[in-house]
């Protein structure tokens, strides 16, 4: 017999206009001209490895690719980024459910980041209508469209607006597809499930974005770089919205994580820059490689000449050239550089702050 479930669509959603922010990204982006703090002898030292990695990566067509957590967009570091890759120096953006939703809110309404103490002890911590409601619908929209999360959400900034299949369409899609897209039916069902609770009618439907310049996942959308979300069940505020379906983000965050694992196939040569994510980018980067390595053997090859620049505020005192440390030190349990010192090629590990590591990155490259 099932167990209870909580109804969402008790939970009181109020405007996003209504809610107090941090963060306004017109003041508080960071423009890509901006200085950088000195990052020291060493820093230095490990931004030219990383230049000289990127462009001969460039010059071979391997993989760059640039994971990180969300407060590198709640730094307001989307115009550095986007330089990144409309110069060509990264072919890949990935980050968390978090990032995807800073992001989306800056191009909407210009700021983000509320009082997560303040809010959940009101019970509205997450309960704000337009983010759960557009960013859940455009995934829903987009995983029928066969796009990848963040790709869904990208379109949604890019185009200001999402095209919302009527009933109609959606029940002869599934009708259709069942015998010979299975995968395609499904969607259209779970698509079909919120638009009948929020009786949405077919057509066209308008979502400005007004600061869309400061957009990270809009501008690759745009210039057709991957940008891929990795969220995990329950760890982000659009889940509090009855319009989540839990279908289309599987179904859509599958996607990015096999378009990820196709780029990382190809790091023989490559890059791999990961900026602020604990957890995220060392278990999906492993779990691709393995997958990666598994069909390079298979082709009598071997991913062997990666390079990692894992990039953190804690300190390690470990040299991870010599290894991992015993289980009884600390450093032990820092798994973004436990992991990626177990992934072969070389590691390299800065503890500086992303937006430091960035600009003085970005700021370098530029120097041809």
């Amino acid at each position: 017999m099932p167990f209870d479930q909580l109804d969402r669509f008790k939970v009181l959603c109020k405007p996003l206009g209504e809610r107090h922010n941090k963060v306004h990204i017109e003041s508080d982006h960071v423009p890509a001209t901006a200085a950088a703090k000195p990052l020291g002898e060493r820093g230095d030292a490990l931004i030219e490895e990383t230049v000289a990695k990127l462009r001969k990566a460039r010059d071979l067509g391997a993989s760059r690719m640039l994971t990180f957590g969300a407060h590198s967009i709640k730094n307001g570091l989307a115009p550095v980024f986007t330089q990144l890759i409309e110069r060509g120096w990264i072919t890949h953006l990935a980050t968390n459910g978090a990032g995807i939703i800073h992001d989306w809110e800056f191009a909407y309404q210009g700021h983000s980041s509320e009082d997560v103490r303040a809010n959940v002890t009101r019970g509205e911590f997450g309960t704000w209508d337009e983010t759960g409601f557009y960013i859940n619908l455009a995934i829903l929209v987009g995983a029928y469209h066969g796009l990848g999360y963040g790709e869904s959400v990208g379109a949604l900034v890019e185009n200001e607006g999402l095209e919302i299949p009527s009933e109609a369409a959606l029940l002869e899609a599934v009708h259709a597809s069942i015998e010979t897209d299975a995968d395609r039916a499904a969607a259209a069902a779970d698509l079909l499930t919120q638009v009948r609770a929020f009786e949405l009618k077919g057509g066209w439907m308008a979502v400005p974005h007004p600061y869309k310049q400061y957009g990270l996942q809009g501008a690759a959308y745009r210039l057709g770089v991957p940008y891929t979300g990795h969220p995990m069940i329950g760890h982000d505020i659009i889940y509090v919205h009855p319009m989540n379906h839990c279908g289309a983000i599987g179904r859509a965050s599958q996607r990015d994580f096999l378009y990820f694992a196709k780029n990382v196939s190809n790091l023989e040569n490559g890059v791999y820059i990961s900026i602020g994510s604990a957890v995220m980018s060392p278990m999906i980067f492993e779990k691709s490689l393995s997958m990666s390595q598994n069909i390079a053997i298979q082709q009598g090859k071997h991913i062997d000449n990666h390079y990692m620049m894992i990039v953190d505020l804690a300190e390690s005192h470990w040299d991870w050239s010599k290894g991992e440390p015993p289980v009884d030190n600390p450093d032990y349990y820092l798994r973004y550089n436990k992991t990626f010192a177990r992934m072969g090629g070389t590691m390299r590990y800065l503890s500086a702050d992303n937006r430091d590591f960035l600009l003085t990155l970005l700021h370098r490259l530029e120097k041809e």
